[in-house]
């Protein structure tokens, strides 16, 4: 019969070969083993498509998620801060992304991720793909587009950046503090996470950082603890030893900052998976997005509970720094601690915030937000509670207590060290420290020429 349609098309009309030809294809693929084989490659193909489109669009939206977050980071400092400083405070938080999302683009992200680009042979310790994107491909266990792979990494070093703003504000000229933005997002964040997360030694040891507890929150905690010992106490913070309160002019506008921060979280944690296509895969997400929610709410109850203890009244700035400390100590191990363990991480989160708040002002160190207290203590507890808690990665012998200390410490000493040298050379070259009339002044008038609020606002408030 078919052969029979083929001779009438081909004798008659033209327009009968589409209709021979639709009849032979489905003759092909009646054919048993053409068409499994045939079907099997066009399901495989559509998976592959599919899959890669989904990958790609999950981690395009736990990019934005992490982006948000530089509005929570500017919401907390500005509302733990004068009113005379807000207007640098949101200065500083966006340039931060702004000078951080470019720098890493021309050389952070060959320094961090050195062995993805083409015939790069990176040592060790330190390696250089390349500029920008060119010949740089993710590896093979992470399917996504250079570009979206690039937007995800850039919004966590300009997180890492951002930690340090609230804990210089007051007294710190815009000059040194975007040539310190610009350092660590270019060099000292993308070198220290090569360590890690590029394949590095840290890495070849075993150590674990899952989402940057070390990486991310570590070196701008510790960053700050730099900047806030160098810069110096603003002007009365301390007299003859005794710590002076100087409350922010806005709670309302940190807690909204503080939630704004737990929001972005969702995409800061459960983004790094870095898989989203599996059973699997979205049953690890959802477990470091529930060890990442119960993390926080035990960090911010314990803390307002000792602030409570301590003070004498719950303390709110406490408590919602609680939250963000549970959150920071929980990114480090979101992956690996049960559902019960995650609870006592940010437990213990909660009780290092009043602790680090209490002993920075015992040493006269001047921190206005708590940056190093959250990022810097937390940070350290997080990978070190996956040495000390019981959880997957001890039970599998993936790492071990002296692993996780070898490795904190030396990202976390890293920061310290290099960034004190920074603040240090800032501070000799005299392009650190506002004058004292300055910032008596506020640096909105003094560094901008403008105020956050209207003119009469501030003269009521004195």
């Amino acid at each position: 019969m078919f052969l029979t349609l083929l001779r009438m098309g081909l004798r008659k009309r033209p327009t009968w070969l589409p209709m021979c030809a639709a009849i032979a294809a489905l003759l092909f693929l009646s054919t048993p083993s053409l068409a499994q084989e045939a079907t099997e490659e066009v399901v495989a193909e559509a998976d592959l498509g599919v899959g890669y489109a989904f990958d790609n669009f999950v981690l395009f939206l736990a990019a934005v998620l992490v982006f948000f977050m530089q509005a929570g980071f500017a919401m907390v400092e500005a509302g733990f801060n004068s009113q005379k400083n807000a207007v640098n405070i949101l200065f500083k938080n966006s340039m931060d992304i702004c000078v951080g999302m470019l720098l890493f683009f021309v050389i952070g992200f060959g320094l961090m991720y050195p062995a993805s680009y083409t015939g790069a042979e990176p040592s060790t310790y330190f390696g250089f793909g390349g500029f920008g994107l060119d010949n740089y491909q993710p590896a093979a266990d992470r399917k996504f587009s250079p570009e979206v792979d690039w937007l995800f990494q850039a919004v966590f070093a300009a997180t890492a950046a951002t930690i340090v703003s609230g804990a210089v504000a007051g007294r710190m000229k815009v000059l040194g503090y975007l040539i310190y933005s610009a350092v660590l997002t270019a060099f000292i964040y993308p070198i220290s996470g090569y360590w890690k997360w590029g394949g590095g030694w840290l890495n070849e040891m075993g150590f674990q950082d899952f989402a940057g507890s070390a990486v991310v929150h570590g070196v701008g905690g510790f960053a700050a603890l730099a900047g806030a010992i160098i810069l110096g106490p603003r002007i009365g913070r301390f007299v003859n030893g005794k710590s002076l309160p100087m409350p922010g002019h806005s709670l309302p506008i940190a807690a909204l900052g503080v939630f704004i921060l737990w929001f972005g979280w969702y995409g800061f944690n459960p983004g790094s998976q870095l898989a989203f296509q599996g059973t699997g895969d979205i049953d690890a997400m959802m477990h470091i997005a529930v060890t990442t929610s119960l993390a926080a709410a035990a960090g911010g109850l314990v803390a307002t509970i000792v602030s409570w203890v301590v003070f004498g009244k719950p303390d709110l700035s406490m408590g919602l720094n609680g939250i963000l400390g549970g959150l920071v100590g929980i990114t480090a191990c979101c992956d690996c601690m049960s559902l019960w363990m995650s609870i006592v991480v940010g437990a213990v989160a909660g009780i290092l915030i009043i602790a680090g708040v209490l002993l920075l002002d015992k040493l006269c160190v001047d921190d206005p937000v708590g940056a190093f207290p959250v990022h810097g203590l937390c940070g350290v507890w997080g990978c070190m509670a996956i040495g000390i808690l019981p959880n997957t990665h001890l039970a599998n012998g993936d790492t071990t207590f002296l692993t996780q200390l070898i490795g904190t410490g030396a990202i976390c000493g890293w920061s310290l060290l290099t960034m004190a040298g920074l603040f240090g050379a800032m501070r000799v070259a005299g392009i650190l420290r506002v004058s004292p009339e300055e910032e008596q002044a506020g640096l909105d008038i003094s560094e901008h020429g403008m105020h956050a609020y209207p003119v009469e606002s501030i003269a009521r408030a004195g």
